[in-house]
Formats: structure tokens, C-alpha cells, sequence
């Protein structure tokens, strides 16, 4: 059964908690890499690069947003989407014949 950090009493609690947020934000990051490949198919036909950087300040500041809202660093949160967005981007210059390494 799912426990709040207040309810964990053991060492083992707070590991199987963290173990399990932990495969739940997998599951999460899958299916955000979803939406990546999608994002690559519909630029295609419509001759849109992979990075396109307003998009990119625009996520990154929600990240900022997000973090700050449930307060938590903005400045950690953000590195952590920056390094998102590269890893999604470089995919997609890939999908799309971006760069030499189809």
C-alpha cells in the first residue's frame, strides 16, 4: 500500500516508496518520449526543424514554473528538462534526417 513520507516508520518503507515513484516516473518519461516520435511525424510533412527554440524557452520555463510551484529548485529542474529537451531534440534531427547518422 502507497504511504506519504510522514507514514514511512522503517528505512525499508522509504526505499519501497522511492522504488516505486521511481518506476511510475518511467512510465511517465515513456510515454513523453511518445509524444517526441509523434512530434517528429507530424513536423515532417510540414518542414519543421527539430529544434525550434522558442518552444524550447517556453518548456523550459514551465519546468521552472512546475518546480517552483511545488517548491522545489527551479534551477535544478530546469538543468534536468534542458538535458530532456537536448536528448529529444538530437532524436528528432534523427527522425527527420537532420543529421548524417540515419
Amino acid at each position: 500500500m502507497q504511504k506519504t513520507p510522514a507514514q514511512c516508520e522503517t528505512m525499508a518503507d522509504v526505499r519501497a516508496e522511492i522504488d516505486r515513484l521511481d518506476q511510475a516516473l518511467m512510465a511517465l518519461f515513456a510515454e513523453r518520449w511518445g509524444y517526441i516520435d509523434r512530434a517528429a511525424e507530424i513536423k515532417a510533412p510540414l518542414k519543421l526543424k527539430a529544434d525550434i527554440p522558442a518552444r524550447v524557452m517556453e518548456v523550459r520555463e514551465n519546468a521552472r514554473k512546475n518546480a517552483a510551484r511545488v517548491n522545489l529548485d527551479p534551477d535544478f529542474y530546469e538543468d534536468i528538462w534542458a538535458r530532456l529537451i537536448g536528448h529529444a531534440i538530437a532524436h528528432e534531427q534523427k527522425l527527420l534526417g537532420e543529421t548524417g547518422d540515419e
